[in-house]
Order: C-alpha cells, then structure tokens, then sequence
C-alpha cells in the first residue's frame, strides 16, 4: 500500500446514503454544543437537508475504516452565488483528527472540482473557525463575513485548480 492509500476518499453512492445518514448523526452530536439541535422521539436529530446536499457525496477511510464524509454542492446557499462550489458539510471523526486528516481528505475532496470555492462556518463554532482558517489559508482563501437563515457566517473564498 502507498503512503497515500492509508487515507482514501471515494465517490459515496447511493448505497451509501444510509452509511452518511448515520455519520450526520455523529457530526451533528458533535456540534451539538454550538449548535442547539432537537432530538426527534426517536432519539435521532433531525437533519432536512441530505436530499438537497447529496450532489457529490464522499467517504472518507482511514486504514480502510470509515472516518467521515463531506456533501459538495455546486452552488453556494449562503452568498447566494450560483456559479462556485460549497462545502455543504464535512466532517472527520474524533480518532482521526489532529492528525492532518481532515486537511489531506479537503484536499482531495476541493481537487475533485476546480474552480472557486466557498466554505462557510457559523461565527459562534470557534473549533470549526480554527479548522478552516488553517486549511483553505494556504490556498489563498479570502474571508468574509454574511448573515444568513437568521445567522452570522464567516465565509472563506478560493480558487482551486482541480488535481
């Protein structure tokens, strides 16, 4: 195996749309301390917006054990800009991060679509700040600031050249 098989990021398909759907779960648990997310009766968060952000879903494997995903869409809801592409959600696993793997898997994941980039974090998620700063700031990343859906987002913007 390469160095660069231990980390792998694969088109998810449809069959594995139950696979993300349960790893949304762990992601929204996750930001749960930022975020004031409901839990359903059936002790499940709700999450409304996979039909909307499955355009370009990825797995993430670490070692061949699932280690997370991200949801790329081809247009930004929150500038409103149609013609960009947006991390719609991305998300590592605890036991995989601080290890450079979330900032290799964006990589990989931003050189599948060349051309520009938003990435935007709700202001009040200090830890997700710190991540995207670190990792579109080498790409050039200028940052903004935008309200939307009754929030404050800081936006990040940046130009890929594809892999």
């Amino acid at each position: 195996m390469a160095a660069s098989d231990w980390l792998v990021v694969a088109a998810a398909t449809l069959a594995d749309r139950s696979t993300i759907e349960n790893l949304i779960q762990l992601y929204l648990y996750d930001m749960a301390g930022d975020h004031p997310f409901p839990v359903g009766e059936d002790g499940r968060y709700d999450y409304g917006l996979l039909d909307d952000f499955w355009q370009y879903p990825y797995l993430f494997r670490v070692d061949g054990e699932i280690a997370g995903f991200a949801l790329v869409i081809d247009h930004c809801p929150v500038t409103g800009k149609a013609d960009c592409w947006f991390m719609a959600e991305f998300f590592v696993m605890r036991p995989y991060r601080r290890q450079s793997v979330g900032d290799t898997m964006f990589r990989r994941v931003v050189a599948q679509h060349p051309g520009q980039w938003h990435v935007a974090t709700q202001v009040q998620n200090s830890a997700a700040d710190r991540f995207w700063s670190s990792a579109t700031g080498t790409m050039g990343a200028e940052e903004f600031k935008e309200h939307f859906d009754d929030a404050d987002w800081v936006v990040r913007s940046f130009q890929s050249a594809g892999g």
